[in-house]
């Protein structure tokens, strides 16, 4: 996954613009309209280079890409800024990428805010072409201290595509064999992959607010007042939610969960102290689990004697009704907050509304 969303990158800025111009129009005409793009956002920049700082009385114009980095934003700034999240409610946020219009938002904004990792492998081929001089980057794993993502027993890990026809067997061996030996390098080179979901850890949560507070204060000086009043303010409320977790698994019978789903959880289950198997990596695009799988998640309900089996917010749930079917646990949501369903997101719905039903959905899976 990380050599295709290497190569996205790589030309993100040009294919973007084309894909967006040609449907069924000639390359010529996708060329002109790819260029238009280009010219329409380097004349909106333009306006933007007079100072490093918003002009007086202007509102700051924040970009987001997930929703967590968004809701931070809002908290700390609330009508003293404008934020805009790219991804849209209830998209898949690792399968995102920006549209044209979505460049020129990022290029002319005063903060864009991102996570990092392989969801925004996209980031960096617009951050290189940005010349608004007002421009400033916050990047949440930048402010964290980060873990590498793992595979655990009994995780599907993701698997490649090919043609299982008779005929090109071998031939889709031997491209395997390359693949491999080409990722094994590439990891070599770029060192181990580090876990992108820094957020499912209230923890986190704190110490992304409030440096992200420092940063908002230093590009709006005079609503730094507000924005360290609203921060704290926010801190708090994550700071009881913090508090909750730790009740809940202090007093717990056990200390393990399991999520027959994708597993964006290891931040988390590293700052409460929690053991855990699932069916995916956190950033998998596979939704269908093997037989394998299943059968080795339902083995582990069954002789753990594991009352509730776990799955993510809008996912796949035919696997969790499979094996709650199968063992008789409950199956329960425990919200990862990487999106928002779009009826949350117009209700207002923050992070730490979203996140506080997984104390109770938490409590009932360790006893």
């Amino acid at each position: 996954m990380r050599l295709k969303k290497c190569i996205l990158a790589g030309g993100i800025l040009l294919s973007t613009a084309v894909l967006f111009a040609c449907g069924n129009k000639s390359g010529k005409e996708a060329e002109t309209t790819a260029a238009a793009v280009t010219t329409d956002a380097e004349k909106s920049m333009e306006t933007e280079k007079s100072t490093d700082k918003p002009t007086e009385g202007k509102k700051l114009q924040i970009v987001t890409t997930n929703f967590p980095s968004y809701d931070f934003a809002r908290a700390i700034t609330k009508e003293d800024a404008d934020v805009t999240m790219l991804v849209k409610p209830g998209a898949e946020t690792h399968s995102f990428e920006p549209s044209p219009q979505d460049i020129i938002t990022i290029q002319n904004a005063d903060l864009f805010i991102y996570t990092g990792g392989d969801s925004d492998e996209w980031v960096d081929g617009i951050l290189e072409s940005v010349q608004n001089k007002n421009f400033h980057v916050f990047k949440m794993m930048d402010a964290v201290n980060l873990i590498e993502e793992e595979t655990v027993e009994g995780m599907q890990e993701e698997e490649h595509e090919h043609d299982h026809a008779d005929a090109d067997h071998a031939n889709e061996e031997a491209d395997h064999d390359h693949e491999k030996a080409d990722q094994a390098e590439e990891h070599e080179e770029e060192g181990p992959e580090m876990d992108e979901h820094v957020w499912t850890s209230p923890k986190n949560a704190i110490t992304i607010v409030e440096k992200l507070e420092e940063t908002l204060s230093g590009l709006d000086e005079s609503h730094k007042e507000n924005f360290k009043a609203n921060s704290d303010s926010y801190v708090k409320e994550l700071e009881e939610l913090d508090k909750s977790f730790k009740e809940v698994v202090d007093s717990g019978k056990r200390k393990e969960i399991i999520v027959a789903d994708r597993f964006p959880f290891a931040y988390f289950c590293k700052e409460y102290g929690l053991s855990y198997f699932a069916a995916f990596p956190g950033c998998s695009t596979d939704t269908q689990p093997s037989a394998a799988t299943i059968a080795f998640l339902t083995d582990k309900v069954k002789e753990d004697k594991i009352p509730v089996v776990f799955h993510i917010e809008m996912g796949n749930e035919d696997m969790v009704n499979a094996i709650s079917k199968d063992t008789g646990a409950k199956k329960l949501l425990l919200n990862s907050v990487h999106n928002v369903t779009d009826s949350d997101f117009k209700a207002g719905k923050t992070y730490v509304d979203l996140m506080k039903p997984n104390v109770e959905a938490l409590k009932e899976a360790l006893n």
